[in-house]
């Protein structure tokens, strides 16, 4: 595989087709972002993180969330995608050697999930001065609950975990 982290649309039935945006008249652009379902597998490297991030920021972007509405939004999301895909190639390399983001834009929502083939699930640990890791979970949860969002750690089928954040998509406002 090579290293660029490479979107995959997900076309798993029509829950998962891409949406066209939204027009109201012929020269409105949509009020929202254009939903849809994107797979990011990388291998479980170092360098997979920044090129996780990178690619989730340009299908984001393309996607519509572009300028100061998003702006924050993107932000957090990146902050998460760093967090869990660094997490997933630090503590589950060995078991997954393939860890995959998946990026879903709904309605008035985006996920992001991480998925690794580790058993394991892991635990938020509390902020502790005398340690300089450990806290990226703490992070995610924090940034998660702070943008009034959620998320949680859940069992793949196939033994191992996936962890996901969803967002909420800032409501439009009147100019």
């Amino acid at each position: 595989m090579s290293g660029a982290a490479k979107a995959e649309p997900r076309r798993a039935g029509p829950e998962h087709a891409r949406a066209e945006p939204r027009r109201t008249g012929p020269e409105r652009a949509p009020a929202g972002p254009v939903e849809g379902v994107w797979r990011f597998p990388v291998p479980a490297e170092e360098a997979s993180v920044p090129l996780t991030r990178h690619a989730v920021r340009d299908r984001l972007l393309a996607q519509g969330m572009a300028g100061v509405r998003y702006q924050e939004l993107v932000d957090d999301v990146l902050l998460i995608v760093s967090e869990l895909v660094s997490n997933a190639v630090t503590h589950a390399a060995k078991l997954s050697p393939e860890v995959t983001t998946e990026l879903a834009v709904r309605r008035g929502w985006v996920r992001v999930s991480v998925e690794d083939g580790d058993p394991y699930r892991p635990k938020a640990l509390e902020s502790d001065t005398g340690r300089t890791g450990g806290r990226g979970l703490l992070l995610v949860k924090s940034v998660t609950l702070q943008a009034g969002g959620v998320c949680d750690v859940e069992r793949t089928g196939e033994g191992g975990k996936v962890i996901w954040a969803s967002l909420p998509v800032p409501p439009e406002t009147d100019d």
